[in-house]
């Protein structure tokens, strides 16, 4: 099994912008590198954990975070349909922020209007406000971007790690048709992990997986029991 990831993992990745419909065709494609062009729909991230790492000797506790990356209208290179990008480990502020930002829209939604008696709208509606889709007309200020990763499955959890919870927001682990549900995507959506070492060092995060922990398994037994613990000590 080792081996066969190491030879998948070495082969040059395909170019990701036409659709795969069966399983079959989907299981063909884990452990493969893949590239992809879109754009991040970020109102519909998940953050997945708690997820700690650990540099110098200094643990931190965060989450991976998982983005919708959809089409860009004719752009050719781009993806065809969306499909789920774990674009790597965030601190756990960026969730606290996530969640707050959310609260906020779903207040100005629940307010019965938005508009003033001069016919004009609160700055604040308009703000919170951001188009789910990008049109044809908005594809000139739209830059694509280009996500280097490896197709994957769903975590197999441990005993020791909690059920997820969608409606609040808990994700534990990684289950491809459960997000995508909560996505409103196809429950075959195609779940990317972003390998690109090419990180940006003013802008390190998300910071992606390293490629050769994907050799191993999905997530080790003592990583559930240490993440199980970390939750349950916050």
């Amino acid at each position: 099994m080792l081996e066969y990831r190491e030879k998948r993992l070495q082969l040059e990745p395909l170019q990701f912008n036409s659709t795969y419909s069966s399983n079959e065709e989907l299981n063909s494609l884990e452990f493969r590198k893949v590239a992809c062009k879109g754009y991040f729909d970020d109102r519909k991230s998940i953050y997945v954990g708690p997820r700690s790492r650990s540099i110098s000797g200094v643990t931190e506790n965060g989450h991976f975070i998982i983005t919708p990356l959809m089409p860009v209208p004719n752009c050719p290179d781009s993806v065809s349909f969306p499909i789920l990008v774990n674009r790597g480990w965030v601190p756990r502020s960026w969730k606290d922020k996530f969640l707050e930002a959310s609260q906020d829209e779903n207040l100005a939604d629940s307010l019965p209007s938005s508009s003033h008696t001069d016919g004009t709208t609160s700055w604040w509606r308009l703000w919170s406000k951001k188009p789910p889709v990008i049109t044809e007309d908005q594809v000139p200020s739209v830059t694509p971007i280009e996500v280097v990763g490896v197709v994957r499955g769903s975590e197999k959890p441990s005993i020791f790690v909690p059920a997820n919870d969608p409606k609040s927001s808990q994700w534990f682990y990684v289950d491809v048709p459960a997000i995508a549900r909560t996505c409103g995507l196809p429950e075959n959506t195609i779940y990317v992990e972003d390998i690109n070492e090419n990180v940006n060092p003013s802008n390190p995060y998300p910071l992606p997986k390293d490629v050769n922990t994907l050799i191993r398994s999905s997530v080790m037994p003592r990583d559930h029991l240490n993440y199980t613990l970390t939750w349950y000590a916050t």
